[in-house]
């Protein structure tokens, strides 16, 4: 299977096929960063494939099939640098008396089992009515408090759990100025503005003080539930449901935090191209792989909406994205 289509420019490479057989093509040790959601183990199914890691049999063999994934991400990821995956818990169910999934968890002891060094996690708060009418989740129901709240539950976070692959990095990320852009909500306050592009003493740099207050918590409550890019609204012929792309602000803050200016942003799960969309805005280059066509599709027109393909009928040359 490998690569089945392809669009490739002078700053990203989008490949149609299966990642696990794509990422043994990327070399070693080349890969500053990766940000990426994987499909939720038993919560929704993306397409019919049997490559799909969503249509796996079991939740252990789902953990079998993606310990692929870390391995191969492991191997192409720079010594020193980071990998990022966006998760959550998983309901085991959705009858009225189900329980929650440690997914989060087992996603960090299945990095950790292949050699990374687990280094942060994020709590992302959801709005619990939104949460509802999207899920319908009985456990979210006010009529379930009002009969037994013993099968009431809340909104659980989504995660970004980061990992590190161990070695010294050799490029190191650097931040002269500090942070001058906000990925975010909350309004900057007026009296910081005048801190953009701060040329001073870093030590005196407020507005850059103030953003990091924001990246450095481990709770992210300041992010805009609905920025995210343009993805299909409808349902595909062979989905269960369609899960609502990660928040631009998620992925800006990621891609800020952890790559240089000119490096390669990698996402081996690319959906409708939101990590890739992000990394170029921000003056990266990227690559990505994608599976399901109709994603892949929305991809490549998000992506053409920054940048103008130059050729899409050669394979990728490493030495042009590096």
């Amino acid at each position: 299977m490998a690569v089945i289509d392809q669009v490739i420019t002078d700053r990203y490479a989008l490949y149609l096929g299966d990642c696990i057989e794509t990422l043994p093509l990327l070399p070693a040790d080349s890969i500053p960063l990766s940000v990426y959601s994987p499909p939720f183990a038993g919560l929704y199914h993306y397409s019919s494939s049997a490559r799909d890691l969503s249509n796996c049999d079991s939740y252990a063999e789902f953990f079998e099939h993606y310990g692929y994934v870390i391995r191969e991400l492991h191997r192409v990821t720079m010594p020193g640098r980071m990998t990022a995956v966006h998760c959550a818990d998983v309901p085991s169910g959705n009858t009225g008396h189900d329980h929650l999934i440690d997914f989060t968890g087992d996603i960090i002891r299945a990095h950790e089992k292949e050699g990374w060094q687990y280094v942060a996690r994020y709590c992302i708060w959801k709005d619990a009515l939104m949460v509802r009418n999207r899920t319908m989740a009985k456990s979210l129901a006010h009529k379930t408090i009002v009969e037994d709240a013993a099968y009431a539950s809340n909104a659980s976070a989504d995660y970004v759990a980061v990992f590190r692959k161990p070695g010294q990095n050799a490029i190191p990320i650097e931040h002269p100025q500090g942070f001058t852009t906000y990925a975010g909500a909350e309004p900057i306050p007026n009296d910081l503005l005048r801190y953009r592009n701060w040329t001073g003493k870093q030590t005196e740099n407020r507005l850059s003080h103030w953003i990091w207050q924001r990246y450095a918590s481990c709770f992210w409550d300041d992010i805009r539930p609905g920025h995210v890019v343009p993805h299909p609204s409808e349902k595909g012929e062979d989905d269960e449901k369609h899960l609502h792309p990660l928040q631009l602000d998620i992925i800006e803050r990621i891609i800020t935090l952890w790559s240089n200016p000119g490096e390669t942003v990698l996402s081996p799960f690319a959906g409708v191209g939101s990590e890739l969309y992000v990394a170029l805005q921000l003056g990266r280059k990227a690559v990505g792989v994608e599976l399901k066509l109709a994603y892949w599709q929305v991809a490549v027109r998000n992506l053409q909406t920054i940048i103008t393909p130059v050729h899409s009928d050669t394979l990728f040359s490493w030495a042009e994205a590096q």
